[in-house]
Protein backbone atom coordinates (compact mmCIF):
# COMPACT_ATOMS: atom_id res chain seq x y z
CA UNK A 1 0.00 0.00 0.00
CA UNK A 2 3.01 2.24 0.80
CA UNK A 3 4.51 2.21 -2.48
CA UNK A 4 1.68 1.78 -6.20
CA UNK A 5 2.58 -1.15 -8.50
CA UNK A 6 3.63 -0.26 -11.96
CA UNK A 7 -0.30 -0.35 -13.16
CA UNK A 8 -1.96 1.86 -10.60
CA UNK A 9 0.91 4.06 -10.92
CA UNK A 10 -0.05 4.03 -15.05
CA UNK A 11 -3.82 4.23 -13.82
CA UNK A 12 -3.56 7.05 -11.94
CA UNK A 13 -0.81 8.75 -14.22
CA UNK A 14 -3.94 8.46 -16.95
CA UNK A 15 -6.15 10.13 -14.46
CA UNK A 16 -4.15 12.91 -13.45
CA UNK A 17 -3.54 14.00 -17.19
CA UNK A 18 -5.27 17.45 -18.04
CA UNK A 19 -7.91 18.05 -20.91
CA UNK A 20 -8.38 21.59 -22.05
CA UNK A 21 -10.99 21.99 -23.70
CA UNK A 22 -12.87 25.10 -25.05
CA UNK A 23 -13.02 28.39 -22.19
CA UNK A 24 -16.72 27.98 -20.51
CA UNK A 25 -15.79 31.77 -19.23
CA UNK A 26 -13.62 34.72 -19.18
CA UNK A 27 -11.03 32.84 -16.95
CA UNK A 28 -12.07 29.35 -16.10
CA UNK A 29 -10.57 26.46 -18.79
CA UNK A 30 -12.79 23.38 -18.81
CA UNK A 31 -11.25 19.95 -18.55
CA UNK A 32 -8.74 18.90 -16.47
CA UNK A 33 -7.88 16.23 -13.20
CA UNK A 34 -7.48 17.49 -9.65
CA UNK A 35 -5.81 14.70 -7.88
CA UNK A 36 -5.97 15.76 -3.71
CA UNK A 37 -4.17 13.53 -1.18
CA UNK A 38 -6.12 12.72 2.03
CA UNK A 39 -5.19 11.46 5.08
CA UNK A 40 -5.82 9.07 6.41
CA UNK A 41 -8.60 6.80 3.73
CA UNK A 42 -11.99 7.35 4.76
CA UNK A 43 -13.60 4.89 6.79
CA UNK A 44 -16.85 5.52 4.72
CA UNK A 45 -18.37 8.14 2.46
CA UNK A 46 -21.81 8.05 4.58
CA UNK A 47 -21.06 11.55 5.81
CA UNK A 48 -24.11 11.61 7.31
CA UNK A 49 -23.55 9.11 9.73
CA UNK A 50 -19.97 9.74 10.42
CA UNK A 51 -17.90 13.25 10.51
CA UNK A 52 -14.66 11.55 10.16
CA UNK A 53 -12.25 14.44 8.97
CA UNK A 54 -11.66 12.50 5.45
CA UNK A 55 -14.99 11.78 4.97
CA UNK A 56 -16.04 15.61 4.74
CA UNK A 57 -13.09 16.09 1.96
CA UNK A 58 -14.52 13.89 -0.42
CA UNK A 59 -18.32 13.41 0.53
CA UNK A 60 -18.99 17.23 -0.07
CA UNK A 61 -18.11 16.83 -3.97
CA UNK A 62 -21.26 14.66 -4.27
CA UNK A 63 -23.40 15.80 -1.68
CA UNK A 64 -24.93 19.62 -1.06
CA UNK A 65 -26.95 21.33 1.63
CA UNK A 66 -29.09 23.83 1.84
CA UNK A 67 -26.65 26.47 2.42
CA UNK A 68 -23.08 27.79 2.10
CA UNK A 69 -21.09 30.29 3.12
CA UNK A 70 -18.82 33.33 2.48
CA UNK A 71 -15.37 34.03 4.85
CA UNK A 72 -17.49 35.97 7.14
CA UNK A 73 -19.50 32.89 8.57
CA UNK A 74 -22.17 34.65 6.88
CA UNK A 75 -25.39 32.04 4.98
CA UNK A 76 -25.28 32.52 1.20
CA UNK A 77 -27.33 30.30 -1.22
CA UNK A 78 -26.71 26.72 -2.03
CA UNK A 79 -29.65 24.11 -2.83
CA UNK A 80 -31.36 26.86 -1.11
CA UNK A 81 -31.86 30.31 -3.34
CA UNK A 82 -33.29 31.86 -0.52
CA UNK A 83 -34.93 31.62 3.12
CA UNK A 84 -36.82 34.10 5.70
CA UNK A 85 -37.18 33.72 9.24
CA UNK A 86 -40.18 34.57 11.00
CA UNK A 87 -40.08 37.58 13.68
CA UNK A 88 -40.84 35.35 16.47
CA UNK A 89 -37.54 33.18 15.23
CA UNK A 90 -39.72 30.09 15.15
CA UNK A 91 -40.60 29.92 11.79
CA UNK A 92 -37.91 29.63 8.44
CA UNK A 93 -39.39 29.47 5.00
CA UNK A 94 -36.69 28.22 2.49
CA UNK A 95 -37.26 28.63 -1.11
CA UNK A 96 -35.36 25.31 -3.10
CA UNK A 97 -33.49 26.21 -6.69
CA UNK A 98 -35.00 24.87 -9.46
CA UNK A 99 -34.30 22.45 -12.12
CA UNK A 100 -31.74 20.44 -9.08
CA UNK A 101 -31.39 17.03 -9.96
CA UNK A 102 -29.85 14.11 -8.24
CA UNK A 103 -27.38 12.09 -10.00
CA UNK A 104 -30.11 9.49 -11.05
CA UNK A 105 -32.05 11.67 -12.60
CA UNK A 106 -34.83 11.82 -10.20
CA UNK A 107 -35.61 15.43 -9.14
CA UNK A 108 -34.53 17.37 -5.56
CA UNK A 109 -37.51 18.28 -3.90
CA UNK A 110 -38.76 19.76 -0.40
CA UNK A 111 -39.71 15.95 0.27
CA UNK A 112 -36.10 15.06 0.15
CA UNK A 113 -35.31 17.90 2.87
CA UNK A 114 -37.88 17.23 4.71
CA UNK A 115 -36.41 13.52 4.71
CA UNK A 116 -33.15 14.08 5.13
CA UNK A 117 -33.60 16.46 8.69
CA UNK A 118 -35.76 14.46 10.25
CA UNK A 119 -35.45 10.92 9.24
CA UNK A 120 -31.82 10.70 8.92
CA UNK A 121 -29.82 13.63 9.91
CA UNK A 122 -31.83 14.10 13.53
CA UNK A 123 -31.31 10.77 14.36
CA UNK A 124 -28.09 9.41 13.08
CA UNK A 125 -25.93 12.08 12.69
CA UNK A 126 -23.26 12.63 15.18
CA UNK A 127 -24.55 17.01 15.87
CA UNK A 128 -27.66 16.27 14.34
CA UNK A 129 -29.77 16.11 17.22
CA UNK A 130 -28.27 19.05 18.31
CA UNK A 131 -28.76 20.91 15.45
CA UNK A 132 -32.34 20.24 14.56
CA UNK A 133 -33.54 19.80 18.65
CA UNK A 134 -35.75 22.70 18.18
CA UNK A 135 -37.45 21.42 14.50
CA UNK A 136 -40.91 20.17 15.65
CA UNK A 137 -41.93 20.08 12.06
CA UNK A 138 -41.17 20.70 8.77
CA UNK A 139 -43.89 21.61 6.29
CA UNK A 140 -43.81 21.27 2.23
CA UNK A 141 -46.61 23.12 0.73
CA UNK A 142 -44.89 22.88 -2.60
CA UNK A 143 -42.08 21.54 -4.03
CA UNK A 144 -39.75 24.06 -4.03
CA UNK A 145 -40.45 24.92 -0.50
CA UNK A 146 -39.77 23.95 2.89
CA UNK A 147 -41.29 25.11 6.44
CA UNK A 148 -39.36 24.65 9.12
CA UNK A 149 -41.24 25.23 12.59
CA UNK A 150 -39.22 25.22 15.86
CA UNK A 151 -40.28 25.32 19.52
CA UNK A 152 -37.76 27.61 20.36
CA UNK A 153 -35.62 30.01 18.34
CA UNK A 154 -32.01 27.98 17.29
CA UNK A 155 -29.87 30.43 15.65
CA UNK A 156 -27.23 28.68 15.47
CA UNK A 157 -28.93 25.85 12.86
CA UNK A 158 -28.12 28.97 10.23
CA UNK A 159 -24.55 27.64 10.38
CA UNK A 160 -25.01 24.41 10.08
CA UNK A 161 -26.60 23.51 6.53
CA UNK A 162 -23.90 23.14 4.19
CA UNK A 163 -23.17 20.09 2.49
CA UNK A 164 -20.65 19.01 5.05
CA UNK A 165 -22.60 19.33 7.83
CA UNK A 166 -26.34 18.47 6.53
CA UNK A 167 -26.11 16.94 3.24
CA UNK A 168 -29.11 16.50 1.33
CA UNK A 169 -30.00 12.95 0.98
CA UNK A 170 -32.31 11.07 -1.63
CA UNK A 171 -35.61 10.06 -0.15
CA UNK A 172 -36.46 7.65 -2.98
CA UNK A 173 -33.37 5.98 -2.10
CA UNK A 174 -33.13 5.51 1.51
CA UNK A 175 -36.86 5.67 2.62
CA UNK A 176 -37.81 2.25 3.98
CA UNK A 177 -34.11 1.36 4.58
CA UNK A 178 -31.76 1.41 7.41
CA UNK A 179 -29.65 4.22 7.03
CA UNK A 180 -26.77 3.18 8.48
CA UNK A 181 -26.30 0.09 6.74
CA UNK A 182 -27.72 1.60 3.12
CA UNK A 183 -25.79 0.25 0.15
CA UNK A 184 -25.30 4.08 -0.78
CA UNK A 185 -23.44 4.56 1.92
CA UNK A 186 -20.44 3.63 -0.52
CA UNK A 187 -22.19 4.53 -3.32
CA UNK A 188 -23.28 7.90 -2.57
CA UNK A 189 -25.61 9.66 -5.08
CA UNK A 190 -26.35 13.28 -4.18
CA UNK A 191 -26.82 16.48 -6.56
CA UNK A 192 -23.20 18.14 -6.17
CA UNK A 193 -20.71 19.08 -8.83
CA UNK A 194 -19.07 15.60 -9.23
CA UNK A 195 -20.30 11.83 -9.21
CA UNK A 196 -18.78 9.18 -7.22
CA UNK A 197 -17.47 6.80 -9.86
CA UNK A 198 -15.14 4.63 -7.96
CA UNK A 199 -13.06 3.57 -4.51
CA UNK A 200 -10.30 1.53 -5.17
CA UNK A 201 -9.73 0.46 -1.09
CA UNK A 202 -6.11 2.16 -0.18
CA UNK A 203 -5.54 3.35 -3.17
CA UNK A 204 -7.77 6.29 -4.49
CA UNK A 205 -11.46 7.26 -5.02
CA UNK A 206 -12.60 9.11 -8.45
CA UNK A 207 -15.40 11.60 -8.98
CA UNK A 208 -16.56 12.41 -12.41
CA UNK A 209 -17.91 15.33 -13.45
CA UNK A 210 -21.59 16.01 -13.34
CA UNK A 211 -22.63 17.19 -16.45
CA UNK A 212 -26.31 18.03 -15.10
CA UNK A 213 -25.48 20.29 -12.52
CA UNK A 214 -27.46 22.75 -11.79
CA UNK A 215 -25.29 25.84 -11.95
CA UNK A 216 -25.13 25.99 -15.73
CA UNK A 217 -21.49 25.52 -16.95
CA UNK A 218 -20.15 24.26 -13.66
CA UNK A 219 -17.71 22.17 -12.68
CA UNK A 220 -14.91 22.95 -14.38
CA UNK A 221 -12.69 19.97 -14.17
CA UNK A 222 -13.43 17.13 -15.65
CA UNK A 223 -12.81 14.80 -12.56
CA UNK A 224 -10.83 14.88 -8.74
CA UNK A 225 -9.03 12.13 -7.46
CA UNK A 226 -8.48 11.57 -3.97
CA UNK A 227 -5.42 9.68 -3.39
CA UNK A 228 -4.83 7.41 -0.28
CA UNK A 229 -1.04 7.00 0.37
CA UNK A 230 0.46 5.69 3.88
CA UNK A 231 3.49 6.90 3.75
CA UNK A 232 4.15 10.55 4.42
CA UNK A 233 7.12 11.09 2.62
CA UNK A 234 5.75 9.35 -0.39
CA UNK A 235 2.73 12.05 -0.25
CA UNK A 236 4.99 14.96 -0.10
CA UNK A 237 6.86 12.91 -3.23
CA UNK A 238 3.97 12.86 -4.94
CA UNK A 239 3.46 16.72 -4.62
CA UNK A 240 6.86 17.54 -5.61
CA UNK A 241 6.21 15.52 -8.79
CA UNK A 242 3.38 16.49 -9.73
CA UNK A 243 1.69 12.99 -9.52
CA UNK A 244 -0.87 15.05 -7.05
CA UNK A 245 -2.05 18.69 -6.70
CA UNK A 246 -3.73 19.56 -2.55
CA UNK A 247 -3.12 18.66 0.42
CA UNK A 248 -4.67 19.62 3.30
CA UNK A 249 -5.70 18.83 7.22
CA UNK A 250 -1.99 17.98 7.34
CA UNK A 251 -1.70 15.10 4.50
CA UNK A 252 1.43 17.44 3.89
CA UNK A 253 3.84 16.41 6.51
CA UNK A 254 4.19 19.25 9.06
CA UNK A 255 8.12 19.30 8.42
CA UNK A 256 7.65 19.54 5.24
CA UNK A 257 4.81 22.62 4.34
CA UNK A 258 7.31 25.02 5.00
CA UNK A 259 9.71 23.65 2.25
CA UNK A 260 6.83 23.30 -0.53
CA UNK A 261 5.60 26.88 0.39
CA UNK A 262 9.25 28.00 -1.14
CA UNK A 263 8.76 26.27 -4.56
CA UNK A 264 7.42 28.45 -7.09
CA UNK A 265 5.11 26.21 -8.24
CA UNK A 266 3.16 25.84 -4.92
CA UNK A 267 0.90 28.01 -2.68
CA UNK A 268 0.81 27.66 1.32
CA UNK A 269 -3.02 28.85 2.85
CA UNK A 270 -4.41 28.90 6.35
CA UNK A 271 -7.30 29.55 4.43
CA UNK A 272 -10.33 27.51 4.14
CA UNK A 273 -10.31 26.31 8.44
CA UNK A 274 -12.09 29.37 9.57
CA UNK A 275 -15.48 27.12 10.41
CA UNK A 276 -13.15 24.35 11.86
CA UNK A 277 -11.61 26.23 14.94
CA UNK A 278 -9.98 22.42 15.73
CA UNK A 279 -8.13 21.96 19.53
CA UNK A 280 -5.90 19.26 20.10
CA UNK A 281 -7.21 17.35 23.12
CA UNK A 282 -6.07 14.64 25.04
CA UNK A 283 -9.66 12.90 26.08
CA UNK A 284 -10.12 10.65 29.49
CA UNK A 285 -12.59 8.18 30.14
CA UNK A 286 -13.79 9.22 33.49
CA UNK A 287 -15.68 6.29 34.33
CA UNK A 288 -12.28 4.18 34.73
CA UNK A 289 -9.31 4.44 37.21
CA UNK A 290 -7.32 6.56 37.65
CA UNK A 291 -9.19 9.40 35.50
CA UNK A 292 -12.39 8.81 37.62
CA UNK A 293 -10.51 10.78 40.05
CA UNK A 294 -10.40 14.53 39.13
CA UNK A 295 -7.30 15.21 40.58
CA UNK A 296 -5.70 12.70 38.12
CA UNK A 297 -7.04 14.19 35.44
CA UNK A 298 -6.18 17.85 36.80
CA UNK A 299 -2.50 16.32 37.27
CA UNK A 300 -2.36 15.03 33.32
CA UNK A 301 -3.52 18.56 32.22
CA UNK A 302 -0.47 20.03 34.61
CA UNK A 303 1.84 17.69 32.86
CA UNK A 304 1.43 18.55 29.24
CA UNK A 305 4.05 21.03 27.86
CA UNK A 306 1.84 22.93 25.37
CA UNK A 307 4.93 25.07 24.12
CA UNK A 308 6.99 21.89 23.44
CA UNK A 309 4.09 19.77 21.55
CA UNK A 310 3.05 22.99 19.22
CA UNK A 311 6.93 23.84 18.56
CA UNK A 312 8.20 19.95 18.04
CA UNK A 313 4.88 17.94 16.96
CA UNK A 314 3.38 20.39 14.72
CA UNK A 315 6.35 22.65 13.71
CA UNK A 316 4.68 25.68 15.33
CA UNK A 317 1.34 25.61 13.34
CA UNK A 318 -0.92 26.50 16.69
CA UNK A 319 -1.33 28.47 20.07
CA UNK A 320 -1.87 26.77 23.53
CA UNK A 321 -5.47 26.46 24.12
CA UNK A 322 -7.81 27.18 27.15
CA UNK A 323 -10.59 25.11 27.03
CA UNK A 324 -13.47 23.93 25.49
CA UNK A 325 -14.37 27.05 22.95
CA UNK A 326 -11.20 28.27 20.44
CA UNK A 327 -10.26 32.24 20.80
CA UNK A 328 -11.37 32.04 16.94
CA UNK A 329 -14.71 32.79 19.20
CA UNK A 330 -13.51 35.56 20.46
CA UNK A 331 -14.95 38.46 18.02
CA UNK A 332 -18.22 36.99 19.17
CA UNK A 333 -17.39 37.22 22.65
CA UNK A 334 -18.01 33.59 22.91
CA UNK A 335 -14.24 32.80 24.15
CA UNK A 336 -12.62 33.77 27.36
CA UNK A 337 -9.22 32.96 28.82
CA UNK A 338 -10.14 33.81 32.47
CA UNK A 339 -10.67 29.82 33.49
CA UNK A 340 -8.16 27.75 35.24
CA UNK A 341 -5.08 27.64 33.72
CA UNK A 342 -3.18 24.34 33.85
CA UNK A 343 -0.29 26.29 31.26
CA UNK A 344 2.20 26.81 34.05
CA UNK A 345 5.79 26.48 34.38
CA UNK A 346 5.86 24.58 37.75
CA UNK A 347 3.15 22.09 36.06
CA UNK A 348 4.91 19.06 36.88
CA UNK A 349 5.20 19.94 40.52
CA UNK A 350 2.04 20.83 40.68
CA UNK A 351 0.94 17.24 38.99
CA UNK A 352 2.61 15.46 41.46
CA UNK A 353 1.60 17.08 44.17
CA UNK A 354 -2.18 16.08 42.61
CA UNK A 355 -1.37 12.61 42.52
CA UNK A 356 -0.19 12.09 45.97
CA UNK A 357 -3.43 13.74 46.86
CA UNK A 358 -5.40 11.42 45.07
CA UNK A 359 -3.77 8.23 46.47
CA UNK A 360 -1.44 7.52 43.64
CA UNK A 361 1.69 6.58 45.30
CA UNK A 362 4.68 5.89 43.36
CA UNK A 363 6.27 2.51 43.65
CA UNK A 364 9.49 1.17 43.99
CA UNK A 365 9.84 1.62 40.25
CA UNK A 366 8.49 5.12 40.44
CA UNK A 367 4.93 3.93 38.72
CA UNK A 368 2.06 5.03 40.63
CA UNK A 369 0.15 3.64 37.93
CA UNK A 370 -0.40 1.93 34.26
CA UNK A 371 -2.70 2.63 31.22
CA UNK A 372 -3.48 2.29 28.01
CA UNK A 373 -2.95 5.54 25.79
CA UNK A 374 -4.80 5.43 22.47
CA UNK A 375 -3.24 7.31 19.59
CA UNK A 376 -5.22 9.11 16.67
CA UNK A 377 -4.67 7.38 13.80
CA UNK A 378 -4.18 10.06 11.54
CA UNK A 379 -0.46 9.76 10.76
CA UNK A 380 2.74 10.09 12.07
CA UNK A 381 2.82 13.67 13.33
CA UNK A 382 0.20 11.73 15.90
CA UNK A 383 2.37 9.07 16.95
CA UNK A 384 4.89 11.55 17.71
CA UNK A 385 2.38 13.35 20.49
CA UNK A 386 1.90 9.84 21.82
CA UNK A 387 5.41 9.31 22.44
CA UNK A 388 5.69 12.81 23.83
CA UNK A 389 2.57 11.92 26.44
CA UNK A 390 4.37 8.99 27.56
CA UNK A 391 7.11 10.76 28.37
CA UNK A 392 5.43 13.50 29.72
CA UNK A 393 3.33 11.15 32.17
CA UNK A 394 6.23 9.13 32.93
CA UNK A 395 7.75 12.13 34.63
CA UNK A 396 4.62 12.17 37.02
CA UNK A 397 4.78 8.40 37.57
CA UNK A 398 2.09 7.11 35.45
CA UNK A 399 2.98 4.67 32.27
CA UNK A 400 1.73 4.50 29.39
CA UNK A 401 1.83 2.08 26.72
CA UNK A 402 0.74 3.19 23.39
CA UNK A 403 -1.69 1.69 21.06
CA UNK A 404 -2.60 2.38 17.61
CA UNK A 405 -5.39 1.01 15.71
CA UNK A 406 -6.90 1.75 12.16
CA UNK A 407 -9.57 4.82 12.36
CA UNK A 408 -13.01 2.21 12.28
CA UNK A 409 -11.31 0.34 15.09
CA UNK A 410 -10.16 3.55 17.22
CA UNK A 411 -13.65 4.84 16.32
CA UNK A 412 -15.43 1.95 18.20
CA UNK A 413 -13.02 1.79 21.05
CA UNK A 414 -13.70 5.32 22.01
CA UNK A 415 -17.00 5.76 21.05
CA UNK A 416 -19.04 2.12 21.01
CA UNK A 417 -17.45 0.21 23.65
CA UNK A 418 -15.62 3.13 25.82
CA UNK A 419 -12.75 0.75 26.18
CA UNK A 420 -9.72 2.93 26.66
CA UNK A 421 -8.47 5.17 29.09
CA UNK A 422 -6.89 7.97 27.32
CA UNK A 423 -6.99 8.53 24.03
CA UNK A 424 -5.53 11.87 21.56
CA UNK A 425 -7.91 13.26 19.72
CA UNK A 426 -8.85 16.25 17.71
CA UNK A 427 -12.01 18.01 17.90
CA UNK A 428 -13.50 20.66 15.29
CA UNK A 429 -15.40 23.87 17.74
CA UNK A 430 -17.46 24.47 14.29
CA UNK A 431 -19.03 27.52 12.87
CA UNK A 432 -21.36 27.72 16.55
CA UNK A 433 -20.29 26.15 20.18
CA UNK A 434 -23.77 24.25 20.03
CA UNK A 435 -22.88 22.53 17.06
CA UNK A 436 -19.42 21.97 17.70
CA UNK A 437 -18.67 22.07 21.13
CA UNK A 438 -22.01 21.18 23.41
CA UNK A 439 -21.53 17.49 21.71
CA UNK A 440 -18.65 16.73 23.83
CA UNK A 441 -19.86 18.06 27.24
CA UNK A 442 -23.70 17.53 27.49
CA UNK A 443 -25.10 14.63 29.42
CA UNK A 444 -27.25 14.27 26.79
CA UNK A 445 -24.60 13.83 24.27
CA UNK A 446 -23.17 10.18 26.02
CA UNK A 447 -24.68 8.69 22.77
CA UNK A 448 -22.81 4.80 22.44
CA UNK A 449 -22.34 3.62 18.89
CA UNK A 450 -22.40 7.86 17.96
CA UNK A 451 -18.51 9.40 16.69
CA UNK A 452 -17.28 12.56 18.08
CA UNK A 453 -19.98 13.09 21.21
CA UNK A 454 -19.20 12.85 24.88
CA UNK A 455 -17.38 9.44 24.90
CA UNK A 456 -15.42 11.14 28.46
CA UNK A 457 -18.55 10.31 30.38
CA UNK A 458 -18.54 13.91 32.20
CA UNK A 459 -20.96 16.11 32.61
CA UNK A 460 -22.31 18.58 34.94
CA UNK A 461 -25.93 19.55 35.55
CA UNK A 462 -24.75 23.07 35.62
CA UNK A 463 -23.01 23.16 32.32
CA UNK A 464 -25.98 21.42 30.81
CA UNK A 465 -28.24 24.04 32.09
CA UNK A 466 -25.55 26.63 30.60
CA UNK A 467 -25.75 25.21 26.89
CA UNK A 468 -29.61 24.52 26.58
CA UNK A 469 -29.74 28.20 28.20
CA UNK A 470 -27.01 29.28 24.97
CA UNK A 471 -28.32 27.51 22.50
CA UNK A 472 -32.26 29.52 22.53
CA UNK A 473 -30.37 32.61 23.69
CA UNK A 474 -30.97 35.39 21.33
CA UNK A 475 -29.29 38.39 22.64
CA UNK A 476 -25.90 38.52 21.56
CA UNK A 477 -24.51 39.60 25.10
CA UNK A 478 -26.26 36.95 27.12
CA UNK A 479 -25.45 34.01 25.22
CA UNK A 480 -21.58 34.99 25.91
CA UNK A 481 -22.39 35.60 29.50
CA UNK A 482 -23.55 32.15 29.40
CA UNK A 483 -20.39 30.59 27.54
CA UNK A 484 -18.05 32.08 29.94
CA UNK A 485 -19.83 30.65 33.08
CA UNK A 486 -19.78 27.24 31.01
CA UNK A 487 -16.13 27.34 30.75
CA UNK A 488 -15.00 27.86 33.85
CA UNK A 489 -16.98 24.75 35.00
CA UNK A 490 -16.12 22.81 32.66
CA UNK A 491 -12.24 23.47 32.74
CA UNK A 492 -12.76 23.07 36.88
CA UNK A 493 -14.11 19.92 35.79
CA UNK A 494 -11.11 18.76 33.44
CA UNK A 495 -12.99 16.00 31.10
CA UNK A 496 -9.87 16.31 28.70
CA UNK A 497 -6.70 17.96 28.52
CA UNK A 498 -6.81 21.16 25.98
CA UNK A 499 -3.45 21.41 24.12
CA UNK A 500 -3.44 23.82 21.46
CA UNK A 501 -5.50 24.98 18.65
CA UNK A 502 -4.37 23.80 15.38
CA UNK A 503 -3.40 25.63 12.42
CA UNK A 504 -3.87 23.94 9.69
CA UNK A 505 -2.05 24.58 6.10
CA UNK A 506 -3.45 23.93 2.65
CA UNK A 507 -0.29 23.46 -0.01
CA UNK A 508 -1.78 23.08 -3.64
CA UNK A 509 -0.42 23.13 -7.09
CA UNK A 510 -0.58 26.81 -8.57
CA UNK A 511 -2.10 25.65 -12.22
CA UNK A 512 -4.73 24.91 -10.31
CA UNK A 513 -7.43 28.40 -8.94
CA UNK A 514 -10.35 29.02 -6.78
CA UNK A 515 -9.66 25.86 -4.88
CA UNK A 516 -10.14 27.65 -1.55
CA UNK A 517 -13.48 29.71 -1.78
CA UNK A 518 -15.13 29.60 1.40
CA UNK A 519 -14.62 28.88 4.94
CA UNK A 520 -15.38 25.86 4.32
CA UNK A 521 -12.28 25.27 2.74
CA UNK A 522 -11.30 21.21 1.35
CA UNK A 523 -14.87 20.70 2.58
CA UNK A 524 -16.86 22.52 -0.05
CA UNK A 525 -17.90 21.11 -3.45
CA UNK A 526 -14.90 22.45 -5.91
CA UNK A 527 -17.53 23.21 -8.45
CA UNK A 528 -15.38 26.58 -9.28
CA UNK A 529 -12.33 24.93 -9.22
CA UNK A 530 -10.07 24.49 -12.45
CA UNK A 531 -6.93 24.52 -13.80
CA UNK A 532 -5.04 26.75 -16.20
CA UNK A 533 -2.96 24.82 -18.44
Amino acid sequence: MLRAPAVRVAVLAALTGVLCLPMTAAAQKRGGTLVVLVQPEPPTLASYISTSGPIGQVATKVYEGLLEYDFNLKPIPGLAESWKIGADGKTITFVLQKGVRFHDGKPFTSADVKFSVLDVLRKVHPRGAATFREVTEIETPDEHTVVFKLATPAPYMMMALSGYESPMLPKHLFEGTDVKASKYANSPIGTGPFKFVEWQRGQFMRFDRNPDYWRKGRPYLDRIVARFIADSATRTAAIEKGEAHMGGFAAIPWSDVKTLAKLPQFEATTKGYEMSSPIVQLDFNTRRPPFDNLKSRQAVAYAVNRKFVIDNVWFGWGKPATGPISSNFAPLGFYTNEVKSYNVPNGIEIANKLLDEAGLKRGADGVRAEIVHDLTPYGEEWQRYGEYVQQALAEIGIKATLRYEDVPTWLKRLYTDYDFQLSSNWIQGLADPVIGVHRLYHGKQIRPGTVFVNETGWSSPKADELMDQATVEVNPKKRAALYKEFQKIVVDGSPLVWVHELQFVTVYNKQFKDLIVSPLGLYASFDRAYSDK
